[in-house]
């Protein structure tokens, strides 16, 4: 399979077979890595990371899996983008500079405009809808936890509608998956995506299912999935959506209600489960939490594989980049 020069923006641009292929490619250097092989598949290429919101992952995973491959990374924060210089001027000046281009940010349109101008591959590490390099890495971490994709439950617990909700929703349609969104009615993903996505699993054999009820909703699941309860940005609502999320915890009490005792929990990371930050012991106090949208004991538990799921990140970037600048 030959994906030279293509973008990865959403995978709603990509085939089933295509993100398996991925997936598999990324498995595939993983293996590679830890038998200590050294790559040079990107040799001699240039890659620029631009960064609106900061990082951890996905800056590191990107930087290290550039120069497992020989690859050369300048990370720039400090861009005149849309600020003295438009983003197609921008794309068009880096395309010249580089051979790919990450971009994390708010707007996907940022992104689009990125690829449409450019004329080098583009990645999306991760935008206000969407998160694809994400979604990669969490297929990955089912993947070596159950073996095959096809037919398995994911259930994505909290805010529903943010870019995790619809990139989990859109990764699950496209490879046959059971998404199932736990969470307020208010905080279910936008319907235009459910029913397209609905259409798609029809193909596909998977399945789209929106609840409000905890109990029902991760009866069978596979996979736990959160994420936090307040995105980057919306730190003004942190009291409204405490008070709209609190009941969707994910704690022990959840994770039985499966009844499934080989169920993962998974978090794209970081995660408030501890006092051991200075956001997390803000929030307790203000509002008395010791721990948000997971427990420190599912975090902590044989069920959480999230390490596994971030080390992941590096594997599955590095497939992408391979694949999009070697073909």
């Amino acid at each position: 399979m030959n994906l030279k020069g293509r973008h990865l923006l959403t995978l709603k641009d990509f085939t089933p077979e295509e993100i398996q292929y991925l997936i598999d490619y990324a498995a595939e250097l993983k293996a590679k890595k830890k038998a200590g092989e050294v790559g040079n598949l990107l040799k001699g290429k240039n890659i620029v990371l631009l960064f609106e919101k900061t990082s951890t992952r996905t800056r590191c995973a990107f930087e290290v899996a550039a120069f497992d491959e020989g690859a050369n990374i300048t990370f720039l924060t400090n861009s005149q983008m849309g600020k003295k210089e438009s983003i197609e001027d921008t794309a068009k000046v880096l395309g010249r500079f580089y051979d790919g281009i990450e971009f994390r940010g708010f707007q996907q349109e940022t992104v689009q405009i990125l690829a449409d101008c450019s004329g080098v591959p583009v990645w999306n590490g991760l935008t206000d809808t969407d998160h694809p390099t994400q979604i990669l890495a969490d297929m990955l971490t089912v993947q070596e936890n159950f073996g095959e994709l096809k037919g398995r439950r994911l259930v994505f617990v909290g805010d529903a509608r943010n870019n995790m909700g619809n990139s989990l929703m859109i990764g699950c349609a496209k490879l046959g998956m059971h998404f199932v969104a736990v969470a307020p009615e208010v905080l279910f993903p936008e319907q235009g995506l459910v029913e397209e996505m609905r259409t798609l699993c029809k193909t596909t054999g998977g399945s789209i299912t929106l609840s409000t009820d905890i109990k029902a909703g991760v009866k069978g699941a596979d996979v736990i999935y959160t994420d936090v309860w307040v995105s980057m940005g919306e730190e003004a609502q942190m009291a409204e959506r405490i008070k709209l999320l609190s009941p969707y915890q994910v704690n022990m009490e959840m994770i039985k209600a499966t009844e499934n005792d080989k169920v993962i929990f998974l978090h794209c990371l970081p995660a408030f489960h501890d006092l051991e930050t200075t956001v997390s012991q803000e929030v307790k106090e203000k509002f008395g939490l010791s721990e948000m949208e997971v427990t420190d004991e599912v975090f902590r538990s044989r069920h959480s594989v999230v390490f596994d799921e971030a080390e992941n990140r590096m594997h599955t970037i590095k497939a992408v980049m391979c694949a999009s600048l070697v073909g």
